[in-house]
């Protein structure tokens, strides 16, 4: 059985971030896939202190093979 990790919701904007980029796709391009604007995704990745916590989890969730449950965020295989 795999391992679960567990984050803190401030690490979740790096994680989204480093996620999009694995999957090789811009900001733009996360953008226009998410419906969101490219400072929506900037501000996702960039300030964790904003409150963009969905957009962060729709991220992650789109561009790895991983689902977000909370509110303690642990991410485990799909």
């Amino acid at each position: 059985m795999a391992k679960d990790n567990y984050f803190a919701e401030k690490d979740l904007a790096e994680l989204a971030e480093r996620f999009r980029k694995k999957a090789g796709k811009t900001r733009a391009q996360a953008a226009r896939e998410m419906d969101v604007s490219q400072t929506s995704i900037f501000h996702a990745e960039e300030s964790p202190e904003q409150g963009l916590l969905k957009l962060r989890i729709r991220m992650i969730e789109r561009y790895s093979h991983l689902t977000v449950t909370g509110p303690i965020f642990c991410l485990k295989p799909k």
